[in-house]
């Protein structure tokens, strides 16, 4: 059965990042980060009680233009040793950084082929460096109706396709039920379609990137898809709180708790 994970970057922001990450572990959680406190770091990975279970895993360049495959490479490498330091086993990557408007702020080719080459070739060495050192990588894809113009990859179709030509255990789909809700709708046949490769889910709700249960989505026949399929991974609520943190976590909880009959 999946675990339950949540997002550093949204939930409990009035706390400093190592009390938001003990508060987390100590509320039944596992963590995922947006970003992080450098000097707490070491100190996260020595404490058994908290669990960090996926962070970013690049920092600049970009694996969808020629001229940004070097770059985009040497930072999955840095981005590696600070997961190492913490004891993350999953990192997030997308096709390359963002604008401060969030839009896509990296090179994309223009040539189809130029595109796809460069993407195949950089997750390709990616799943390399990720049999090195014993890790997994989620390629997330991102809406760009609302959130992230620009972004390439838009399509969990479209990752699904990318992950499984690259053909590595170590290489995943991230599939964010926001950005699917956002970008296309059909939450449950897009996760049929893309199960093959999916190793980690993101919810939050529509609209407002709100906790579930705020917003338009069908949240119960999702779960219910989820455990009939037997989910094996984490699901992150990477949402916003409607009103404050621990009313969000504990409506997430109702929704998704594993152990509810």
């Amino acid at each position: 059965m999946y675990t339950l994970s949540l997002c550093a970057g949204t939930i409990l922001t009035e706390l400093p990042f190592e009390a938001r990450l003990r508060k987390i572990a100590a509320a039944g959680f596992t963590a995922e980060l947006w970003d992080w406190d450098e000097d707490a770091i070491d100190r996260i990975g020595a404490d058994p009680t908290v669990a960090v279970t996926s962070m970013p895993g690049w920092i600049g360049g970009s694996m969808v233009h020629p001229d940004g495959v070097d770059a985009y490479l040497e930072g999955v490498e840095e981005r590696l040793q600070t997961a190492a330091r913490c004891g993350c086993s999953n990192l997030c990557i997308t096709t390359g950084p963002f604008a401060p408007d969030l839009s896509a702020g990296h090179a994309i080719a223009e040539h189809p082929a130029n595109f796809w080459i460069s993407a195949y070739k950089t997750l390709s060495r990616i799943a390399e460096l990720a049999e090195k050192h014993d890790v997994l990588f989620h390629l997330e894809t991102l809406n760009t109706k609302v959130d992230h113009a620009g972004y390439p990859l838009p399509l969990p179709e479209d990752g699904a396709q990318l992950v499984r030509e690259v053909g590595s255990p170590r290489i995943r789909l991230l599939c964010d039920i926001y950005h699917v809700q956002v970008q296309q709708g059909n939450i449950i046949p897009t996760l049929r379609n893309c199960w093959d490769v999916i190793g980690n889910i993101h919810v939050a709700d529509v609209p407002g990137r709100h906790e579930p249960g705020t917003g338009e989505i069908g949240w119960p026949a999702i779960v219910d898809f989820l455990r009939t399929m037997d989910y094996q991974g984490a699901v992150c609520m990477e949402a916003f709180p409607a009103t404050d943190s621990m009313r969000a976590i504990a409506a997430f909880r109702d929704l998704f708790d594993p152990g509810r009959s």
